[in-house]
């Protein structure tokens, strides 16, 4: 049995989970999230514990059974906590601006990015340091995803470190030709 997968999920006051043929509703007081449940999986709610079990033994249900115990345990905790990826922009001139549902980004190019954020998503940039933004959400995969396509548009170099990075990333600097150059006279 899978040792992820054998684990109940508390669900927490304010959170409520319900099972209807094959999905999973879980409401709480950030929003409503729903998972389609493959038919390797079983889903039981019992007081405030929802438990995952398999229906059958084979290699697919084994697979299955800690993933859906994991996204089950995602959804409760984005519907009562949420979801947050801070990104840090870093370089001359690189700035960020929240324009409605557009996020318009500054990054050296020879035109200004638009990235329109996706419905259930919501960023800040910060006040005191307008360097960083949080993308913030009640579905970790989307929040994640957001974050991400976003970082894309200017990966951190390795020799100023400029573009676009997690807050918690490090950046492994390279040294640059006239280093190597002092180096090897």
């Amino acid at each position: 049995m899978s040792r992820i997968g054998k684990k109940p999920i508390g669900i927490p006051s304010g959170v409520t989970v319900e099972v209807k043929d094959t999905n999973v509703h879980v409401k709480g007081s950030k929003g409503e999230l729903t998972l389609m449940l493959l038919p390797e999986v079983g889903v039981e709610v019992k007081e405030n514990n929802v438990t995952v079990t398999r229906n059958a033994d084979t290699d697919e249900a084994r697979a299955r059974h800690g993933l859906i115990r994991s996204l089950l345990a995602n959804m409760v905790k984005g519907v009562s906590e949420g979801y947050e990826k801070k990104l840090e922009i870093i370089g001359v001139g690189y700035k960020a601006q929240v324009k409605g549902k557009v996020l318009n980004l500054s990054l050296g190019f020879s035109h200004p990015v638009d990235f329109p954020i996706p419905a259930g998503i919501e960023i800040v940039q910060d006040e005191k340091n307008k360097a960083f933004i949080t993308v913030k959400g009640i579905d970790k995969q989307l929040v994640g995803q957001t974050a991400a396509n976003i970082r894309e548009f200017r990966k951190p170099e390795p020799y100023k470190g400029k573009g676009i990075r997690y807050s918690d990333e490090h950046v492994r600097r390279k040294p640059g030709k006239a280093a190597v150059a002092k180096a090897a006279a």
